[in-house]
């Protein structure tokens, strides 16, 4: 992982998080813009996955445990998708909620992620 890009992907995840939350929570549904900031999210985890790929060749490789970080990565790619399966299923404001959720849950899992990535003791 690149340290800069994961700090990019937190912020964006974070802001994409509160906005969908500040969404849900003011009574709209899954809109256009709640659905677009999420797959941001999932682009940028995208991005981070190739990333991963190639860094351990290029020597850049993984400090902590890999099996941990392989779990969080897969995880952390399944969860926004579903989120917005959801959001697309249940056109209700909860469902924007879920999205905010899942942003905000994707922010953890990337801080987490550069934790085990930078750290030996993960």
């Amino acid at each position: 992982m690149i340290d800069w890009f994961s700090y990019v992907q937190i912020a964006v995840a974070l802001l994409a998080g509160v906005f969908c939350l500040v969404s849900g929570f003011a009574r709209r549904a899954p809109n256009d813009y709640t659905l677009g900031a999420t797959a941001l999210v999932e682009l940028l985890l995208v991005v981070q996955f190739v990333i991963a790929l190639v860094s351990p060749a290029a020597g850049n490789p993984p400090r902590g445990d890999v099996l941990t970080f392989w779990v969080y990565m897969v995880s952390a790619l399944l969860l926004p998708a579903a989120a917005a399966f959801w959001a697309l299923i249940d056109r209700s404001r909860w469902s924007t909620v879920v999205l905010g959720v899942a942003c905000l849950a994707i922010a953890v899992m990337v801080f987490r992620m550069n934790e085990i990535w930078v750290s030996p003791n993960g």
